[in-house]
């Protein structure tokens, strides 16, 4: 595919979409009927879809019996962990594998033109970021995604929090498994403006920032403290009446989606005339700029608090005069204590 159809390459190499991205249409006015379909199609598919079928595949197959999971010991937990750790090696590392080691579409629609293996860094282990981010992704933050999807069940199968059935309540649980997505967004743009701040963006949120061009293995690679933060999400399903399905299309949504945001292109050629839309071009901006797009547009908070970047040039003209202001401000401060 001609990736320069779709878009432009600069001196450096790294290429951007044409367009400007855009907040979810139903808040924009006037509203189009047609961009509303638009969205809602891409809402649906194909990674929610994707999501919502990894859950029932889970939950067929995977997750156990309501007698065992009452009981907390090591099996089951130990079991789901493996279950979480090799549908993650193998979803995210199918794309680390053709896209970054075999290159099989070389740096087409990839918006830094270079790849993480080819830039060893000191603040990477074993200064090297694939490495890094598989370890951090490994060791750290799927265990505790299996932490939460843990804790979620146990609750639900003794009795501690109300277990609403589909028979009873179809509409409701499936409003709730509609809306887990905008859940998701809104929460995650909380406690990542949270983590911004400066104390704890140097000792939380720093560590998942040290990728600058992120790849796939970035997408878990957290500290603690975010990674166990980033999957609470799912505990919002202890706090109102709910289901374990709908808990763990949540967390999936979380721990399985967080992949869009940092493939690092924006299609993944499938054949010579088919491609998978990431939409990962609103967090690659976050990655590359730090403080903008904090969420990807369907909660429109960056807009709201003036973070947001289109990534057009008017976008980027409007936040490098915020930067300026704010380096303004602080150069005040410090002469003022001077």
């Amino acid at each position: 595919m001609d990736d320069l159809q779709y878009g432009t390459r600069n001196k450096r190499g790294d290429w951007a979409p044409n367009g400007k991205i855009e907040i979810a249409p139903f808040w924009r006015w006037p509203m189009s009927a047609r961009a509303l379909g638009a969205w809602l199609l891409e809402y649906l598919w194909p990674w929610n879809a994707f999501h919502m079928a990894t859950t029932l595949a889970y939950w067929y197959f995977i997750i156990p019996d309501v007698e065992t999971m009452k009981t907390l010991s090591w099996g089951w937990p130990v079991y789901l962990y493996v279950v979480n750790a090799a549908a993650i090696f193998v979803m995210y590392g199918a794309v680390e594998f053709f896209y970054y080691v075999k290159r099989k579409q070389s740096n087409r629609f990839k918006y830094n033109a270079k790849f993480p293996g080819d830039q060893p860094s000191d603040v990477f282990w074993f200064k090297s970021q694939n490495i890094d981010n598989f370890l951090r992704s490994f060791l750290i933050t799927i265990p505790l995604w299996t932490v939460v999807e843990v804790t979620f069940l146990w609750c639900f199968a003794n009795g501690y929090v109300p277990w609403l059935t589909w028979a009873d309540h179809p509409l409701y649980l499936a409003a709730l498994v509609f809306f887990a997505p905008m859940f998701h967004e809104g929460y995650f743009y909380m406690i990542h403006r949270l983590i911004h701040v400066p104390v704890l963006y140097k000792w939380i949120h720093s560590v998942h920032h040290n990728s600058v061009n992120p790849s796939p293995w970035s997408s878990l690679s957290m500290h603690p403290v975010e990674g166990f933060a980033y999957h609470s999400v799912a505990f919002i399903h202890l706090i109102i009446p709910s289901n374990p399905v709908v808990a763990l299309f949540q967390l999936h949504v979380a721990g399985f989606g967080a992949i869009n945001g940092h493939i690092g292109f924006e299609k993944l050629e499938l054949t010579d005339e088919a491609a998978l839309n990431s939409h990962a071009y609103t967090h690659y901006l976050h990655h590359k700029y730090f403080e903008v797009n904090y969420g990807d547009g369907i909660i429109p908070m960056d807009k709201v608090f003036g973070t947001w970047n289109d990534g057009t040039k008017e976008g980027e003209a409007i936040m490098n005069a915020r930067f300026q202001k704010k380096k303004e401000r602080m150069n005040a401060k410090n002469a003022a204590k001077a």
